[in-house]
């Protein structure tokens, strides 16, 4: 069963109408943990994009593979594994062309294996169907949105450290009331190219 839409449409829902980070909530722990420098927010937004669609691809042709021999029930330990080759893909690269970023990242660039939005590409995009290309386009948005929720929240981020604010609304506090706010500003979003999925 294969979807019908366009692939234009698949990177907008994923990117804006249906952020996986400020409407579905899903990879919070790396959106409020690598997103108070907006240099570090880049760079982990890069690494997800790039293993969300390794994922996704490797999640496709995996699918078909299980449909063939009957074996769709070995879909989430396959894509659990296929994600964590891909994270440590990334990780070994950047330990070998950019340790500083590799330290920046810390614990968040091996947690991208357990990040929920990475899995949800790959479990969303074989539920509804998608075709190869609509994969690609599908988990390019989901990517290019999660970059994009990083980058917002580290700008305000770093902007708020300027400002006078009252203890109580900084740390922790303060990272929940922005990530509210952004939500609410991409709730916008839902109506946007006609009915959101």
């Amino acid at each position: 069963m294969q979807t019908e839409e366009s692939l234009g449409y698949l990177f907008l829902n994923a990117f804006l109408i249906n952020n996986f980070v400020l409407a579905m909530f899903l990879g919070l722990c790396p959106f409020v943990g690598t997103s108070a420098r907006r240099d570090t927010a880049i760079n982990m937004g890069i690494a997800t994009t790039f293993v969300m669609l390794i994922s996704s691809i490797c999640a496709y042709g995996i699918n078909a593979i299980l449909v063939k021999y009957g074996l769709e029930f070995l879909r989430l330990i396959s894509y659990i594994a296929i994600i964590a080759a891909a994270v440590q893909l990334v990780e070994m690269t950047l330990k070998k062309f950019s340790p500083v970023l590799s330290r920046a990242l810390g614990i968040y660039l091996p947690l991208i294996t357990t990040n929920c939005a990475i899995l949800g590409v790959a479990l969303i995009q074989t539920a509804k169907g998608y075709g190869f290309l609509q994969s690609v386009a599908f988990s390019a948005g989901a990517g290019a949105g999660f970059a994009l929720a990083l980058i917002l929240m580290a700008g305000l981020r770093e902007k708020l450290e300027l400002a006078n604010m009252p203890s109580v609304t900084q740390a922790a506090g303060l990272s929940m009331m922005l990530a509210g706010i952004l939500s609410m500003t991409f709730m916008g979003f839902a109506g946007l190219g006609g009915s959101a999925t």
